[in-house]
């Protein structure tokens, strides 16, 4: 994969985590997107690396969330 794929993979995974400003289980994301692992980890990583995302596992550790993360800078 090249960096312009992953990107619009990111923007993908953007646009869908923006849609419904909730948290989404990994598995049910890669159902929506059709995205396989090493497609959705490239669009998970670029998101991580822009700090746009927050991740949560449950108590138990069985479950992965993601969701947007708001980012407000007051100068």
């Amino acid at each position: 994969m090249d960096k312009h794929i992953i990107g619009e993979m990111a923007g993908t995974l953007w646009r869908l985590l923006n849609s419904d400003n909730r948290k989404w289980e990994f598995n049910e994301i890669k159902r929506v997107t059709g995205f396989d692992d090493a497609r959705l980890g490239a669009a998970i990583g670029w998101l991580a690396r822009e700090n746009k995302i927050q991740f949560e596992l449950d108590t138990d550790g069985q479950k992965a969330y993601l969701y947007l993360m708001l980012n407000v800078y007051i100068g």
